[in-house]
C-alpha cells in the first residue's frame, strides 16, 4: 500500500511518496491547472494500491480531492494541525517545506484510522455555500449599519435605536437640513450607506428564500427540532455534513462545541465555556436555544430548572445548548438511517 500525501497550494500542489515503511519512493510538483489531475494521476500509476492523503482537503485542497474522488481514487482529508505535529517531531524544528508537508501529511494518513474520507459533493455542500454566502450578508450588513450609526450620531442629536431598518433611518435623513459642508458631505455618505443597506436587506432576503427552498428539498427533519428554522438548519446540514463520522452524541457536541471543558479546582467541580469547536454550528445551536427560552417550550422549562438548581444564565444556556445538540444528532441520524 501506498499513501500519496499533497501540500496543496494555490499555484501548485507538491506530492510525496510514502511506502508501508514510510519510506520516500517518489516526489513530484506540478502547476495548479487544468491538467493537474491528469500529471498527478500520470505520476502516481505505478504506485497501487494507493490512498491520497491531502492537507485541508476541505478548504485549500478542496478542489484536487474532489477531481481525484471523480475518477475513483479514495482521498483522506488531512487536518493542518496534524500535519504541523508530525513535522514538529519529525526534524524537532519548526522548519518546513512544502515536500516535507506532503510527506508529514502521508505519514499522519498512515499513522490515523480516523481521517475523513472525501466523498463527492453533495446537497450538504449546496447547503454550506448558501449558508456561508448568508452568513457573509449578515456580517456585512451589521459593519455597514455600524458605519452609518456612527455618521447619523453626528447628525442627529442622540442618534437612532440600536435596531435600525433602513426605513427608520431614511426617514431620519430626510429631516437633517445639512448647516454646512461638512454636514452635507456627512450627510450624502450615510445615504450612501443607506443604499448599500437596502442592496444588503435584498440580498438577504433572496438568501433565505434560496436557503428555504433547498433545505425543503434535502428532506431533513432537524426542523422538528424546536428553534430551528430554515436558515439554522441550513448552517448545520451544511457543516455537519454526513453525520455517520460522529460515533456518539457526545463526539458531535465535541465537534460543535456545546460540550463543556472541566475546569476544576480542588474540592470544587466545574465546567466552562468551550471556545473550540465548529463555531458556525455552535452559533446556530445558540439562536436554537435562544428561541426556545422566549417561548414557552420544553427548552424554556429547562432552561429555567438549571437556574433554580443554582446555575447562573449563561451555564444555564450552555446545558441547554447540549440538550438541543443531542436532539439534533438524533433527527440527523434518523435522516441518514431513513
Amino acid at each position: 500500500m501506498f499513501v500519496i500525501g499533497v501540500d496543496p497550494h494555490k499555484r501548485s500542489h507538491t506530492a510525496a511518496v510514502l511506502d508501508d515503511r514510510e519510506q520516500l519512493v517518489g516526489e513530484l510538483r506540478v502547476e495548479a491547472d487544468r491538467r493537474q489531475r491528469q500529471r498527478l494521476l500520470e505520476f502516481a500509476e505505478p504506485f497501487t494500491p494507493r490512498t491520497w492523503a491531502i492537507e485541508a482537503a476541505s478548504g485549500l485542497g478542496a478542489l484536487l480531492a474532489q477531481q481525484l474522488v471523480a475518477v475513483g481514487e479514495t482521498v483522506l482529508d488531512v487536518p493542518p494541525a496534524l500535519s504541523a505535529r508530525v513535522r514538529l517531531l519529525d526534524s524537532g524544528r519548526n522548519d518546513k517545506s512544502d515536500a516535507h508537508d506532503a510527506r508529514s501529511a502521508a505519514v499522519v494518513a498512515m499513522r490515523h484510522a480516523k481521517l475523513r474520507v472525501v466523498r463527492p459533493a453533495d446537497h450538504a455542500q449546496v447547503l454550506r455555500l448558501l449558508a456561508d454566502r448568508h452568513h457573509q450578508l449578515t456580517r456585512t450588513r451589521t459593519q455597514t449599519i455600524n458605519r452609518l450609526h456612527a455618521l447619523v450620531c453626528e447628525l442627529v442629536e442622540g442618534g437612532l435605536p440600536q435596531r435600525l431598518s433602513a426605513d427608520r433611518a431614511a426617514k431620519a435623513l430626510r429631516a437633517v437640513r445639512p448647516a454646512g459642508p461638512v454636514e452635507t458631505e456627512r450627510k450624502r455618505i450615510a445615504l450612501d450607506l443607506l443604499v448599500e443597506v437596502r442592496r444588503l436587506d435584498a440580498q438577504l432576503a433572496t438568501s433565505k428564500m434560496r436557503l428555504t427552498e433547498n433545505v425543503t428539498a434535502s428532506g431533513t427533519t432537524v426542523t422538528e427540532v424546536f428553534g430551528v428554522g430554515p436558515v439554522v438548519a441550513g448552517i448545520i446540514c451544511g457543516h455537519v455534513g454526513d453525520i455517520c463520522r460522529f460515533p456518539s452524541a457526545g463526539h458531535f457536541a465535541r465537534y460543535n462545541g456545546t460540550a463543556p471543558i472541566e475546569a476544576s479546582s480542588g474540592p470544587r467541580v466545574r465546567h466552562r465555556l468551550n471556545p473550540r469547536g465548529n463555531r458556525q454550528l455552535n452559533h446556530a445551536l445558540h439562536i436554537a436555544a435562544l428561541v426556545q427560552i422566549s417561548h414557552d417550550s420544553p427548552g424554556r422549562a429547562y432552561f429555567e430548572r438549571k437556574l433554580a438548581d443554582g446555575k447562573n444564565k449563561k451555564e444555564a444556556i450552555r446545558s441547554l445548548k447540549r440538550r438541543i445538540s443531542d436532539a439534533v444528532f438524533r433527527q440527523l441520524l434518523a435522516d441518514a438511517r431513513g
